[in-house]
């Protein structure tokens, strides 16, 4: 029988395949960090932003004009990455000599050791080519990160979709049950997401999303192929993130146990029969051996419940959002590199698994979905433009759905 520090070992390798790839968004992302004190009536600055200018660019008087030249520099997608960098630099003063810190804090379920740390790693000496010394933190706690984000200790976290509705709940929104049917579907949402005419969403208070990375749709792991339905769920018990009281409400209302997880003890509640059924992504199947918790008469549901997502989260006063736009530009880039490594996973699970649903049974996971969203936003915890946006992706990909005669969201 394996030591648990070997299934940890086989863990972290497969599942930091994918995150790695989130590391490599993150490494073309950071050089583009280099200065974060423009700002101007149009560009509210903080008292931070002020003190950090004058201590790289001291005299340097920014005006509205110029604030107006870099916000417009900036945001300029008819320029390519590097020249908008090159500009704001000039136009800001910003001096070659002397390079800016910041610390990026990644939420690894293996900490340092895990190639999510040696990818970012790699990147420091490009990043001190841009003026930029970057601090990269692995953090296996989740909860932790955030508490280190919040306290000023993170200039940004790497962390998931669903944590960083704390943060905005607009792009927390974007892992809304049921709102994004496919890859494809995230996909269009990303580019939206990562244009300039969608920036005043991306910064709330004293946060700034600075980049989006799909980590695959979400599936239903059972442990009896009987459990093809919302109806045949009823009596079992199903795995909930603890940190999220809206899943357990869910789960009630269908006549399902909910049985509070951590994003750790979840897979190993399923595989050792605590739990009967386990929303999980497709990367997790081999990584995290949840055939253990289907064998031998479980399977998937064939019909993914949500894409979910990892996002970049940055304190405002350390980044302000026309610098960050190159950084949301930088991210969905990298979307291909990141979807062949999240297929290539998926592509392990073996056939003999897959539990496929009628029609019928289709219509009520979607009406039982819509029915979520809506009550969560009416409740204030989805946004509700985030919504909007989602049904006319979906009508866009399929104007025959009902929604788009007769929209709700």
């Amino acid at each position: 029988m394996r030591s648990a520090k070997a299934r940890q070992l086989k863990v972290s390798k497969r599942l930091n395949r994918l995150i790695s790839s989130v590391a490599l968004s993150i490494g073309i992302a950071l050089p583009f960090i280099a200065n974060d004190g423009f700002a101007a009536e149009s560009v509210p600055m903080t008292a931070t932003q002020k003190a950090e200018l004058s201590r790289v660019a001291p005299g340097l008087n920014i005006t509205p004009e110029l604030a107006a030249k870099l916000r417009a520099t900036a945001y300029d997608q008819s320029l390519t990455i590097n020249q908008r960098i090159e500009a704001i630099r000039e136009l800001a003063g910003y001096p070659k000599g002397e390079a800016i810190r910041r610390k990026i804090c990644i939420w690894d379920i293996v900490g340092r050791s895990g190639p999510v740390f040696t990818a970012a790693q790699d990147q420091r000496l490009r990043l001190l080519e841009y003026g930029v010394d970057v601090e990269m933190v692995p953090y296996t706690s989740e909860s932790v990160v955030l508490e280190d984000l919040k306290a000023g200790i993170c200039d940004a976290a790497l962390i998931s979709g669903l944590r960083a509705r704390l943060f905005n709940k607009f792009t927390g929104t974007v892992d809304s049950v049921g709102g994004l049917p496919t890859s494809n579907h995230m996909r269009i949402l990303l580019q939206v997401l990562a244009s300039p005419k969608s920036a005043d969403k991306m910064q709330n208070n004293d946060y700034v999303v600075m980049g989006i990375a799909p980590a695959g749709g979400a599936f239903i792991f059972v442990n009896d192929k009987s459990i093809s339905s919302l109806a045949k769920a009823a009596g079992k018990k199903v795995a909930v993130l603890d940190y999220d009281p809206t899943q357990a409400r869910m789960v009630a209302q269908i006549g399902a146990t909910p049985i509070a997880s951590d994003i750790v003890s979840a897979p190993n509640k399923f595989n050792n029969g605590v739990v009967d059924v386990l929303a999980a992504p497709l990367i997790a199947y081999e990584a995290l051996e949840l055939y253990k918790g289907m064998s031998p008469n479980g399977g998937i549901v064939n019909y993914p419940l949500a894409q979910i997502s990892m996002q970049l989260i940055g304190r405002s006063d350390r980044f302000p959002n026309e610098i960050a736009q190159l950084v949301r530009e930088a991210f969905f880039q990298n979307y291909d590199v990141i979807m062949k490594r999240i297929n290539e996973e998926a592509a392990k699970v073996p056939a003999k698994w897959w539990i496929e649903i009628p029609d019928k049974d289709k219509v009520e996971y979607e009406v039982m979905m819509q029915q979520a969203r809506i009550q969560l936003r009416d409740e204030k915890y989805y946004d509700a433009d985030m919504l909007t946006l989602q049904r006319k992706i979906r009508c866009k990909l399929d104007q025959s759905r009902a929604e788009c005669a007769n929209p709700v969201e």
